[in-house]
């Protein structure tokens, strides 16, 4: 009965000390612009001297950059897809297979947004069917598509 009362009072302890070390990640800043997060003043630099994991995310930590007009309008443009995974820090979406409305075809898709810039080399799409790849020219139209209307959701944001 001791030996229980010790373990949970050493567990109670350990989720304590794991709850107040939290708080130093709350200089962590998201900006609204890009989706960028900034987690030190030298972003991605290496840990080598010996630190631990979570100094990554005290001082040495990445910069990681997604349009964020890119990333909505993906998700907009393709919205017939159910969305499997969609991760703003790395800009990939991967999706599963939906039809489009008043499609024969189930198409899905994985989308990857490399790029803060609203440009068309930040946006690789790969679509396939069941049977495999979509052809070159419905994935050119389907990156158009999303681009087109990254581009009017800037317009519509005033930010041109």
């Amino acid at each position: 009965m001791i030996h229980l009362r010790l373990k949970t009072a050493l567990l109670v302890l350990l989720c304590v000390g794991l709850t107040a070390s939290c708080s130093s990640f709350r200089d962590t800043k998201v900006r609204e612009s890009a989706f960028e997060v900034e987690t030190g003043p030298e972003a991605g630099s290496a840990v080598d001297d010996g630190s631990s994991l979570l100094d990554i995310f005290r001082g040495g930590g990445a910069q990681v950059k997604v349009n964020r007009y890119l990333w909505t309008a993906a998700l907009q443009t393709l919205d017939f897809l159910p969305v499997q995974s969609a991760d703003p820090f790395t800009g990939i979406i991967t999706t599963g297979y939906g039809r489009p409305p008043g499609g024969g075809r189930a198409y899905r898709a994985t989308i990857l947004i490399s790029d803060p810039a609203l440009d068309a080399r930040s946006l690789n799409v790969a679509l396939q069917t069941q049977s495999g790849p979509v052809s070159a020219g419905t994935q050119r139209a389907v990156e158009d598509a999303i681009l087109a209307r990254a581009r009017q959701l800037r317009v519509q944001a005033k930010k041109f």
